[in-house]
């Protein structure tokens, strides 16, 4: 049975007795299924957190094949650094070919401590070029989502819904 996703991001701030502070909610219906889960990246080693594929039409109408989740089904995705002081980097693995034969690019961000990384359907919702920092409209997928933590083991919580 499906349900309706709810996402709120809120801050809540007052400077010199004027709030600045925000409230937004985002409902995302038809939700089916969820993917949550949370991983301990051990120090100096990259860890793959989740991966995704292309499977429309797999037998059964499944939404995982070996392991990873259809891109296609994916709505909402969001990965938070669950460390108190470490910073992790966060590489967005980009298969630009969308032929299911792994990365071809990538993009990384840094992830303070705390913080987390949120973004919409990975299914022709990401893309990166080197030329000239030009803007890129032709979005591709997203192939899966790498975290480094550098010198100090850390922890990620990792949520996907899926339609």
């Amino acid at each position: 049975m499906a349900g309706t996703l709810k996402v709120k991001i809120q801050e809540d701030i007052i400077l010199e007795n004027q709030d600045y502070g925000s409230k937004r909610t985002l409902e995302i219906s038809s939700i089916d299924e969820i993917y949550k889960r949370i991983v301990t990246c051990p120090a100096n080693a990259e860890t793959t957190v989740v991966h995704f594929k292309q499977v429309a039409g797999a037998a059964g109408g499944a939404t995982k094949f070996d392991g990873a989740l259809d891109i296609q089904d994916v709505r909402y995705i969001r990965l938070t650094n669950l460390d108190s002081s470490n910073s992790i980097t966060l590489s967005l693995q980009v298969e630009v070919g969308e032929d299911d034969s792994g990365a071809d690019v990538s993009a990384s961000i840094l992830l303070e401590a705390g913080k987390s990384f949120m973004m919409g359907s990975g299914h022709d919702g990401i893309n990166v070029s080197d030329a000239n920092a030009n803007l890129v409209t032709d979005l591709v997928d997203l192939d899966s989502l790498v975290v480094q933590p550098g010198s100090n083991a850390v922890s990620v919580e990792v949520f996907v819904a899926s339609v």
